[in-house]
């Protein structure tokens, strides 16, 4: 593996593969692990590899269809995640054709946002369709970035701007 690369990226076809994680693992590098269409042993049996290696891991949860349906994305395994693997950084994978589910997910933790990215959707090939073009993920950054200043801090508070109309509705 070269050094030149600053991560490896596992699709969720090679979740499984324990000969190539354990090859991976020797490398050092960070490693991110989409997690799609997996058991829960194999991604336990996964994570060990990594954690024994002493490796960088993010683990990806993705549901490995395309495009994903919502009513298939189980974004709440995001959470289970955070509890299984406390110190693992959780991320989504996304397959889906818009921006939605991908703030969802970070709502629910996911520290890490894959989203396949295209030139022009229409283009021949099984990915561009639900990939993002240039300015679908300018708008999911600008979206992500709009989320995680609205999560706040949990603290409930009166803010200055709600003094007046309050005062109004009074």
């Amino acid at each position: 593996v070269a050094r030149e690369v600053p991560a490896i990226k596992i699709h969720s076809g090679g979740v499984s593969d324990l000969p190539l994680l354990q090859y991976v693992a020797r490398a050092g590098l960070p490693v991110l692990l989409s997690t799609g269409g997996c058991t829960l042993e194999n991604l336990h049996a996964a994570h060990t590899v990594f954690t024994e290696a002493q490796c960088p891991l993010a683990l990806l949860h993705c549901t490995a269809s395309y495009p994903l349906a919502p009513a298939e994305a189980n974004l709440r395994v995001i959470q289970m995640l955070r509890k299984l693997y406390p110190g693992t950084v959780i991320g989504w994978s996304t397959h889906h054709t818009g921006i939605s589910l991908s703030l969802a997910a970070y709502a629910l933790g996911a520290r890490i946002i894959e989203h396949h990215v295209t030139l022009d959707r229409a283009s021949k090939g099984t990915d561009h369709a639900f990939s993002l073009e240039p300015i679908g993920m300018r708008k999911l950054v600008r979206d992500l970035r709009r989320v995680k200043v609205a999560l706040g801090d949990g603290e409930k508070r009166i803010y200055p701007s709600e003094v007046n109309p309050i005062a109004k509705m009074g």
